[in-house]
């Protein structure tokens, strides 16, 4: 048998603070520490179960938006990966594949594909992952039902 479960906590930075039954206030940043040092983790109690877990085998992902807000204590037991900005081109080849593969239109997918490069690189706003998908989404509900005239 292996344990070896893999947690991923998503935009850690704004996950703020909590406060405790007695009042004291709890951040995330300082709940993961034990659970990120393997001797703490082998060993680890759980406040609301108050019992003993080996939480060494854990692998933990933190994304984040900024390490700016990230207490020292945790990023000293992080290993940083920073991933460079998606550009624009690479945002296109995204729309063109997976619109292709959602059986789009060429041109839902060339509408999306020109609104992209329609950007300015100077644009205080750049098209995100996240934006490309909701382009295809909507692309794929107008192809499913056109607007009424």
């Amino acid at each position: 048998m292996t344990g070896n479960p893999l947690v991923v906590v998503d935009e850690v930075e704004k996950a703020g603070s909590v406060k405790s039954s007695n009042g004291h206030p709890f951040a995330l940043s300082e709940a993961l520490l034990p659970l990120l040092e393997p001797v703490t983790a082998a060993d680890w109690s759980c406040p609301y179960l108050r019992v003993r877990c080996d939480m060494s085998l854990v692998s933990w992902v933190l994304l984040t938006n900024s390490l700016a807000p990230l207490p020292e204590p945790l990023l000293s037991r992080c290993t940083v990966l920073q991933l460079q900005e998606v550009e624009p081109p690479d945002l296109m080849e995204f729309a063109e594949r997976v619109g292709r593969a959602r059986n789009l239109s060429e041109a839902s997918i060339s509408s999306i594909t020109d609104a992209l490069a329609a950007v300015a690189p100077q644009a205080r706003m750049q098209p995100s992952l996240r934006t490309v998908l909701r382009m295809l989404d909507r692309a794929a509900d107008l192809n499913i039902k056109p607007l009424a005239m």
